[in-house]
């Protein structure tokens, strides 16, 4: 008898749609930030990184500065100020860490990437307005693979580059184009630990993957609100696990996605409660699997996650709109 039963489940399972596979979003667990300029205050948070012990760097992209924070959002310190001089920002919009605790910033009107110590000390700056190797018009995204190597989603050059860890030139790939490996406006680069490259390529409404050194792999996306689609998909990320984050800009919620594009499960809406969006820009996880969504029409980041490690705690005040 017992077989029958598991043929017949087998058959069942067989014929299940796969969106019938999707597993239930991470629950709210906490969140912080409100509008101001204050220690923990947010002008438009654009990025946010999450390091090897769980701390949280947030590029707050109108206040000129990046500020850093425990896991549950107790504040730690910030660096920067509106200008062009070395550790000072204009707009600044991605951040990423190294293995070693080094902090890159995607200075975008300054057309640079800037390097950090944890702590927020100087070490060293490359790049410079232009469409030439190593130069950027209007950088967005940056992501370090396990290697040290730094990729920079150059987003108004239609481009990824890729460089070492202190700013010398190795590669770039794309151009401005909707076939595979061109980009129209890419914002989100990401790394997974086998080296593959993930873009949120925005006007082309989709996601693309690539080698390190550029080989196209596959994409996926769409331009729409269903499953697997989307509206000016901006930051995206990779967990432990493989899988893939995608801050889906302009739909007001975060997807997620199986290494293939494999559409997971997906959470948020328009509106200022715990688990909605007002334009979320970036999306980040750290090594327990919490999911830090950069909210940045509301000013705050708020965190996700499937298990209860994290005690919920609501505080700040948001905006409706933003810049």
């Amino acid at each position: 008898m017992r077989k029958y039963v598991v043929i017949t489940l087998v058959v069942i399972c067989a014929l299940l749609p796969a969106a019938a596979w999707s597993e239930a979003p991470p629950a709210f667990r906490t969140m912080w930030g409100s509008e101001g300029q204050g220690q923990g205050q947010f002008s438009y948070p654009h990025g946010l990184a999450i390091d090897g012990s769980g701390r949280v760097y947030v590029v707050d992209t109108d206040n000129h500065r990046i500020q850093k924070f425990t896991g549950s959002g107790v504040y730690v310190t910030q660096w920067g100020s509106e200008g062009s001089e070395p550790g000072q920002f204009q707009y600044p919009t991605g951040v990423a860490v190294d293995v070693s605790g080094n902090v890159y910033v995607a200075d975008a009107e300054n057309y640079r990437i800037q390097k950090f110590t944890s702590n927020g000390v100087y070490i060293t700056q490359w790049g410079g307005y232009g469409t030439g190797p190593g130069q950027f018009y209007w950088p967005y995204g940056v992501a370090v693979d396990v290697s040290g190597n730094v990729y920079v989603a150059d987003t108004d050059n239609h481009r990824i580059q890729k460089f070492t860890g202190s700013g010398v030139y190795v590669t770039q790939w794309g151009s401005e184009g909707s076939e595979p490996g061109k980009f129209t406006y890419p914002y989100g680069v990401a790394v997974d630990v086998g080296g593959n490259v993930y873009v949120s390529d925005a006007e082309n409404y989709r996601v693309q993957v690539f080698t390190s050194s550029g080989e196209y792999v596959t994409q996926w996306g769409g331009n729409g609100a269903g499953q697997g689609q989307f509206n000016l998909p901006r930051g995206v990320a990779v967990d432990a696990n493989g899988d893939v984050y995608v801050a889906d800009f302009g739909n007001n919620r975060i997807q997620k996605f199986a290494s293939s594009g494999d559409y997971i499960t997906q959470w948020g809406s328009y509106g200022t409660g715990e688990g909605q969006f007002n334009y979320p820009c970036d999306v980040a996880v750290d090594a327990s699997g919490h999911v830090d969504v950069a909210d940045t029409g509301n000013c705050r980041i708020q965190v996700f996650g499937y298990d209860t490690a994290v005690q919920n705690t609501t505080w700040g005040r948001v905006k409706s709109i933003f810049r």
